[in-house]
């Protein structure tokens, strides 16, 4: 009989796993359910496949609106089965509408609403929950509900800058792209056949851009296309790994204008997490552990380890932070200020403030540098190539003048 390993949460919503013997899926399923254990992933020993997931179908944005009305209701003394039953029914998404709709279901069946949302993972990430849990506790579950609004919608914020910084040299780079391809494949063909019959002597960057030109027309470049896109999607295949994850993005963080921007973006993320977590009752620690999962960064997810780790020992917060080499020097002082005075989620919101601020302004910095260097590229590079053709011509023009 096979083992399996599973992975589930109890009637508490709690996390659960560990391994079963059955002889198939469902005879799984049936036994943790007379456990009163809802799985949410099965494999059986030896062969576990880790599929592909496409996202949760809901976006942050969505999740902020929500949250953000949830507060409101909340605030104005709505039960809770009430609040979740309004807010489903005006839901457009219909995947979030339906987990809402467990999720109501959930918390109507005496499940608590931090156990019922953590039911549907893709949607309610740790931080989310962990902060519901909190609220819940300690009766302010709509203070907690508005900062995390308010935290998502920094997060969407930060997640614009980092697609605006990139989407501007990345368009202008394929556009490049398309019309380089687009000329040597079609345009230049045409000049090499006038070339060969007038039989002109053709000068080396005629020659160069003509042998690209055969490259691309050939099943050498058919090749070649297939050889870029397996690497990309190698490329991407390997990031998803812990050790491809981390040396990207150690090379990314030294990047130099780039990595400086990525480095404010962490840094303003992991403040603003921990430090939400942290004025929302969350324990320094488990904050530190769901701050690590959401970096967004390998390198900063393993100095967060390091520095839970030195907490768990004893010590001082600050110590390896300044070790890990990878916060400036003025977040370490300022966390070792808030430690010292017993302020620290208000020391973290105010180093978030800035850095977000920073990064705003790193952005705009950077698309007004890029500008003029993406319209340059692309004015050599094409004009290059059509210059490149015309050459010859110049060469014969001045032949047949002296003929004259």
């Amino acid at each position: 009989m096979p083992v399996y390993t599973y992975r589930g949460t109890n009637r508490a919503g709690g996390n659960v796993t560990g391994e079963m013997m059955a002889t198939n899926k469902g005879e799984l399923q049936n036994l943790l359910k007379r456990q009163q254990i809802t799985a949410t992933k099965m494999s059986e020993k030896g062969r576990e496949i880790n599929l592909p997931t496409f996202g949760s179908g809901v976006n942050a944005k969505e999740l902020a609106i929500f949250t953000r009305q949830f507060s409101v209701m909340i605030d104005a003394g709505l039960p809770l089965v009430q609040c979740l039953e309004i807010l489903a029914s005006q839901q457009e998404n219909k995947t979030f509408q339906k987990v809402l709709i467990n999720t109501r279901s959930a918390v109507e069946g005496g499940t608590t609403l931090s156990a019922a949302m953590k039911q549907s993972p893709k949607v309610f990430d740790p931080l989310y929950t962990n902060m519901v849990e909190a609220g819940e506790t300690g009766g302010i579950l709509d203070t907690i509900l508005q900062r995390l609004s308010t935290y998502i919608e920094k997060n969407v914020k930060l997640q614009r800058a980092v697609k605006s910084a990139l989407v501007y040299p990345v368009g202008v780079l394929t556009v490049a792209g398309g019309v380089i391809i687009l000329l040597l494949w079609k345009v230049v063909p045409i000049f090499a056949t006038l070339f060969a019959g007038l039989g002109v002597s053709l000068p080396l960057p005629t020659r160069i851009v003509m042998g690209l030109s055969n490259l691309i027309g050939s099943w050498f470049g058919f090749l070649f296309l297939i050889a870029l896109a397996g690497f990309i999607v190698g490329l991407k295949t390997w990031y998803g790994t812990p050790g491809g994850r981390l040396v990207l993005d150690t090379i990314i963080l030294k990047l130099p204008v780039l990595g400086i921007l990525m480095r404010k973006i962490a840094v303003a993320r992991f403040t603003r997490t921990l430090g939400t977590l942290i004025s929302s009752g969350v324990p320094i620690l488990e904050g530190l552990d769901i701050t690590a999962k959401t970096a967004g960064n390998a390198v900063v997810e393993q100095a967060l380890i390091k520095v839970r780790r030195s907490l768990e020992e004893g010590k001082s917060l600050t110590e390896p932070l300044k070790d890990s080499q990878v916060f400036p020097g003025m977040v370490t002082q300022m966390i070792a200020v808030g430690e010292q005075t017993g302020a620290m989620d208000a020391m973290l919101q105010k180093i978030a403030d800035f850095y977000e601020e920073e990064v705003d302004a790193a952005v705009k910095d950077l698309l007004t540098a890029l500008e003029p260097v993406m319209i340059v590229f692309l004015g050599v590079v094409v004009g290059g190539v059509v210059i490149s053709m015309y050459l010859p011509l110049f060469s014969l023009i001045g032949k047949l003048s002296d003929m004259h």
